[in-house]
């Protein structure tokens, strides 16, 4: 088929999953590659290849970059000590076990390795939708994993096709392309990243910055390829570092763009792939015996639970390395919580694109072709995670009764009235300093009490609000009620002390606004004009302060890179609304 008419076959299928999954309650990936399998039946469809090398280099970098954007750096850096064996060793560990496991059933060795490599690390975008089920650090400790262990999984990957294309490896040149791997990778992401930041720095072209930010994951995956590094780090490692460096770098409109445009292009090339192994696996089901599938169904099955044995035994193993927890946890919480990571340790597009990028030259001795073992043990691999790993992990998460995690609602409150407090103490400066009149002065200040005040109440309705539900789960208990209880309808309308109310009683739980209109004219009053360009500057100001103030609380480690992603979206939005949409020749 023309190369045209299988984007537009993609496209409509992508479009139809999207559809039809949440009516069936299904997980968007199964239901991709379900319609991959329906179209497998085609003939023209089954054909349809892409060369190995372009799966690698054309989805990976898009993928891992746009997932490193979005991890928190704080904690990577806080729960080190567990990401750096889960992403190296842990990865070895389930490589070969998985070999081990694919000769006993007659596999070659070699094929066997590539098979490990492809299905050893774990994808976070796998559990994305499901992320919210899990606790907030154990989420960010698996995504934060995913990032690193794919680097490792590449380098096995790396050293068993050379095993199988009939290079000759020792345990020296093994080491040597490891630390070329790793170092190599750091280097180039970081080298890539820096000019990166020198490009961005000046310019304030949307256009300019948004092209830019495209290019720098492949840029960094190619300078790794030339000094035969890891590319997935040198990704990972650009995108962690333009993550941290974006804020100062990149514009309001352009960062609204990027946040727009990345989201769907990761979501397109993950819905192709799956697509893709859906046809795949149909090719291969056509190209070889019954009696090979059913061999190979035997050997995805047991691939599938000697993966999820040894993520669990090596946490269990890794525990005494982990140091004690900096306040006691309760009861059997670690067994609950290694029980909820051995489930939420799916495989996704980054095994898809390992398993496709296998070259099509490997071959087992009796003609068949090793490659289709990979792809239709790996996908098979895949679809296990989705039909039971995917429904059993909400039952696996209430099961282990994790403790309410409130820290990233303090957070976000924390840096909400930080930051407008420090706007409001610095507004008379900022409007001297861009010569704005004392009634725009005067609204402005009006408008950030509201925002502070707005912030304590929200504040004090959330601390009411576990309040009245601790005293209601004692009533509960006590089977009478609290003579002393006080709802929370009243904290969350409520002020700081000293401050005045914002909007008055509404018995009906609306929001009372007062117009305030006049006859008369005052001919001496400023142009409404030059009230909106003071008011438009002195905003924008603020919004500059309040940044500044934000990037300070992540620097000394006080909220997390996450929350300072989402209390900058909204004030980029607010920018955007004062200056207007940015328009493209």
């Amino acid at each position: 088929m023309e190369g045209l008419e299988v984007t537009v076959l993609l496209g409509l299928t992508i479009l139809v999953g999207t559809l039809i999954a949440p009516r069936l309650r299904l997980a968007l990936p199964l239901v991709l590659v379900i319609f991959g399998l329906l179209l497998g039946f085609v003939p023209q469809l089954r054909e349809v290849q892409l060369p190995p090398e372009t799966v690698l280099l054309l989805f990976l970098p898009v993928i891992l970059f746009w997932e490193s954007l979005t991890t928190s750096l704080r904690s990577i850096r806080r729960d080190f000590r567990y990401i750096l064996p889960m992403s190296t060793v842990l990865v070895v560990a389930s490589a070969f076990a998985v070999a081990g496991i694919a000769v006993l059933f007659g596999m070659p060795w070699e094929i066997a390795l590539i098979l490990g490599a492809a299905v050893a690390p774990p994808d976070a975008t796998a559990v994305a939708a499901l992320g919210r089920l899990l606790p907030r650090r154990a989420f960010m400790k698996l995504k934060a994993e995913s990032l690193t262990n794919d680097g490792t999984a590449l380098v096995l990957y790396a050293i068993a096709v050379s095993v199988a294309l009939g290079g000759q490896i020792t345990p020296l040149s093994v080491t040597w392309d490891v630390l070329v791997s790793y170092v190599g990778g750091i280097a180039a992401g970081t080298a890539v990243a820096a000019l990166g930041y020198l490009l961005l720095s000046r310019t304030a072209s949307t256009i300019v910055i948004n092209v830019a930010l495209l290019l720098i994951p492949f840029s960094a995956f190619l300078a790794a390829e030339i000094v035969h590094a890891s590319g997935v780090l040198a990704v990972v490692v650009a995108g962690l570092i333009v993550a941290y460096i974006s804020p100062r770098v990149t514009t309001a409109s352009s960062r609204r763009q990027a946040d727009a445009a990345w989201p769907f292009g990761v979501f397109l090339l993950n819905g192709a792939l799956f697509v893709l192994i859906g046809l795949e696996v149909q090719y291969v089901v056509h190209e070889i015996s019954a009696a090979a599938i059913g061999r190979l169904v035997l050997i995805t099955l047991a691939v599938w639970g000697t993966l999820l044995v040894v993520r669990y035994l090596f946490q269990l193993l890794n525990v005494p390395f982990q140091g004690r927890p900096a306040s006691p946890l309760p009861r059997g919480i670690r067994s609950r919580a290694r029980a909820v990571s051995t489930v939420a340790g799916m495989r996704g597009a980054v095994s898809l694109a390992i398993a496709l990028s296998v070259p099509a030259s490997i071959s087992e001795g009796g003609g068949v072709s090793g490659r289709d073992e990979i792809v239709f043990v790996t996908a098979g691999v895949i679809m296990l995670s989705l039909l039971v790993q995917a429904p059993l992990l909400p039952m696996i998460v209430r099961w282990a009764r994790f403790p309410v995690d409130h820290a990233e609602d303090e957070e976000y409150e924390l840096a909400e009235r930080a930051i407008s407090g420090a706007a409001l103490a610095a507004l008379d400066d900022l409007a001297a300093e861009h010569g704005v009149g004392q009634e725009v002065r005067d609204r402005v200040r009006a408008e950030g009490y509201q925002n502070l005040e707005f912030a304590n109440a929200r504040t004090l309705a959330r601390e009411q609000a576990l309040v009245d539900a601790e005293a209601e789960a004692l009533d509960n208990m006590l089977d009478e009620p609290d003579p002393l209880g006080i709802g929370g309808v009243e904290a969350a309308t409520g002020t700081a002390p000293g401050a005045s109310p914002i909007v008055n009683d509404a018995t009906d739980g609306t929001v009372l606004q007062i117009i305030a209109t006049s006859a008369d004219v005052d001919l001496a009053q400023r142009s409404p004009l030059i009230r909106h360009e003071e008011h438009t500057r002195l905003k924008l100001a603020l919004l500059d302060r309040k940044r500044e103030v934000l990037l300070g609380l992540r620097g000394a480690g006080t909220v997390d890179d996450m929350i300072v992603r989402r209390i900058s979206a909204r004030l980029d939005l607010e920018q955007v609304r004062l200056q207007g949409i940015e328009e493209y020749d």
